[in-house]
């Protein structure tokens, strides 16, 4: 499944977050490796060559969050920036958050 043809859905809750088997359907249509945190959030770490390189990446991330209106969270240290994507409103992982992570590996 190509999961940067798809976009994200609002989500307001009522729903349950994918479980240990959905996540791993899921995580097999990323391109790259994303840790599975807690069972409840992918995360993975970027590196640059620099502060500004990394900036410019984060820039292009905000673009597709705020296109998806699914926002990841973004920790900048230096060279290397990590992101960390969770559906808050149900506590744990949807399609959204794969859908996301496949347009940040497109950068």
């Amino acid at each position: 499944m190509d999961l940067t043809k798809k976009k994200c859905v609002p989500c307001e809750g009522g729903v349950d977050p994918f479980t240990d088997e959905e996540i791993k359907t899921y995580q097999s249509y990323l391109k790259t490796q994303w840790d599975i945190v807690d069972g409840k959030k992918i995360e993975r770490m970027f590196k640059f060559k620099d502060f500004r390189e990394a900036m410019e990446f984060v820039n292009k991330v905000a673009d597709i969050a705020n296109e998806e209106d699914h926002h990841p969270d973004i920790l900048i240290n230096y060279s290397r920036v990590t992101i960390t994507l969770w559906t808050h409103a149900i506590g744990g992982l949807s399609a959204n958050d794969f859908i996301v992570a496949a347009k940040i590996e497109k950068i």
